[in-house]
């Protein structure tokens, strides 16, 4: 482009006002490439593996591969593990390699999901975290150093001290008040240090970065439109595909570029600007992305000098080394959360509290009972007494229903803002991992010796399992099928029970007896004792 060419942009640019003036020569942008792909919310996690999540993949490693200056970050694991597992190449998995070995693809949060932080229990986010981290390093040895918390509706204090205590160095959130992210803004107070538990404080502390208004997205920036899904769900509008870039439309890009970063600039306290580039299902076309983008960084980076912007490809790492070599003293943020979450006037989102409450009851039942089979399976490996179950059979019934709870505390999931397809397909998944376990249990119970003689001519043994380290007295339910009924205990003493009729939404007969009856009885349950060493 000529000289006589710029005049119209600059022009345009002058228009922007002060803004623009006070960041001239100044401005370093870190464009973060990122694909927000959702466990669950619009699809089941089999349509998207369909229909784009493949694409994304390949085609980002292809483009990586192909452009040593460009990057890129992965977020969920639940589907770099599925494309890992059953439709990466020997090829592309040692492209995926050498990418991590040059620092050029990067894991971050890492997680099996990106979990809600208002309605999860800190076990669950845990156990997530720790699935997806397992993954990571037993395939590649490494270990994510930074979060990308960037769509659960409001921000926990739980988050970053479980984070911080997993060794992060950066934690990456966008949902929260819209006059509080406003008033951030102007204060240039978008980046502090968080402290979110009061008894840690110190020994605990992130680094945080809220996204601005922007958030995770970049419109104007998308070269590859949308995903086509053959059935669309009715609130989701397929995005256009931008005009190439080129010569003629170099202008109206650089100008919308320019703008949006000198906006950002001027809410943070450092020349270094973090330009997420990506949004909802992008990049399954990535050469198609890059290409566009390397036109307009390389046209933007020739004229520094007059634009006041510099553009590179980076990862979170590269952006908080930046960061964190300018001179800066970081406000302290204490143990407030950032809950609840308003997006504009009278939209506060607390209903998901307690909406989908059925899956919410599910999730929770589940997470108990995984953690009562893993101590229970725990416990009889390293007891003398193991006999006839298959060590390898088990843990595969605990991985099922592991993957199952940490896929559910994704924030599109356990909060219930999904669609009925995808709560069925949590339902079926969480109902199909709570059955192995429930038959492993039931194994590892007869495979264990009794303690006493057994039941009386034509009784029944129930074996109850207190998976804590204290004891619990609690009232245990047992169904039957005839109305007349004693209990004993171990030792063959009576125990007072009593026999009510089975309250169930749907009618069950027996197919002897009529109704299902359910016996209660209060019992004190004590800690299984620790098996002798082996």
């Amino acid at each position: 482009m000529g000289p006589h060419s710029w005049l119209p942009l600059f022009m345009q640019l002058a228009l922007l006002g002060p803004q623009w003036a006070l960041h001239f020569y100044k401005v370093k942008v870190f464009v973060v490439p990122h694909s927000h792909m959702d466990v669950g919310w619009l699809h089941t996690v089999q349509e998207s593996m369909q229909v784009y999540v493949p694409d994304v993949y390949n085609s980002v490693v292809e483009a990586l591969t192909r452009g040593k200056r460009r990057r890129f970050i992965a977020v969920e694991q639940e589907y770099f593990r599925l494309w890992w597992d059953g439709f990466a190449s020997a090829k592309r998995k040692q492209q995926v390699r050498q990418l991590l070995a040059e620092q050029r693809l990067e894991f971050v949060l890492g997680g099996q999901v990106m979990h809600d932080e208002a309605v999860t229990h800190f076990d669950d986010q845990i156990l997530q975290l720790t699935e997806g981290h397992g993954f990571l390093y037993e395939t590649f040895g490494i270990r994510p150093q930074f979060s990308w918390q960037v769509d659960p509706f409001g921000a926990s204090a739980t988050t970053p001290t479980l984070l911080a205590l997993a060794g992060f160095n950066g934690h990456i959130i966008s949902r929260i008040d819209y006059d509080l992210k406003d008033a951030m803004q102007h204060a240039q107070g978008l980046q502090f240090v968080w402290r979110g538990s009061r008894s840690l404080e110190a020994r605990q502390e992130i680094f945080t970065h809220v996204l601005d208004q922007y958030s995770y997205c970049s419109d104007g920036f998308m070269w590859n439109g949308s995903p086509r899904f053959p059935d669309r769900p009715f609130d989701m509008d397929y995005s256009a595909v931008e005009m190439p870039v080129s010569q003629d439309s170099m202008n109206h890009y650089v100008l919308n570029l320019v703008d949006n970063v000198n906006k950002r600039a001027a809410w943070f306290r450092t020349q270094h600007v973090l330009w997420p580039w990506g949004c909802d299902r992008q990049f399954f076309n990535a050469s198609q992305q890059f290409a566009n983008m390397d036109r307009l960084m390389d046209h933007i980076n020739k004229h520094t000098p007059e634009l006041g912007i510099s553009m590179q490809y980076a990862t979170l790492a590269e952006y908080f080394q930046a960061v964190f070599a300018q001179d800066v003293s970081w406000q302290v943020r204490d143990h407030r959360d950032f809950l609840p979450y308003s997006s504009a006037p009278e939209q506060t989102w607390t209903g998901f509290y307690t909406s989908q409450s059925g899956l919410k009851r599910l999730a929770r039942r589940a997470s108990a009972l995984l953690y009562a089979g893993e101590s229970l399976f725990t416990r009889y490996m390293l007891s003398a007494a193991r006999r006839f179950l298959d060590p390898a059979w088990a843990l595969t019934q605990l991985q099922q229903l592991r993957w199952a709870v940490s896929e559910v505390q994704h924030h599109d999931g356990i909060t219930g803002t999904h669609i009925l397809a995808v709560r069925d397909m949590f339902v079926e998944h969480l109902t199909a991992g709570m059955a192995g376990v429930r038959k492993l249990m039931d194994s590892i119970a007869q495979d264990m010796p009794l303690t006493h003689s057994g039941p009386e001519p034509g009784g029944h043994v129930a074996m109850v399992y207190n998976p804590l380290a204290w004891t619990v007295t609690t009232v245990i339910t047992l169904t039957v099928s005839f109305p007349e009924v004693s209990v004993t205990d171990e030792s063959g003493r009576p125990v007072l029970a009593q026999v009510v009729p089975l309250c169930m939404q749907v009618t069950v007969k027996s197919p002897k007896n009529g109704s299902l009856l359910e016996v209660w009885m209060q019992r004190a349950c004590l800690p299984l004792q620790h098996p002798p060493s082996v």
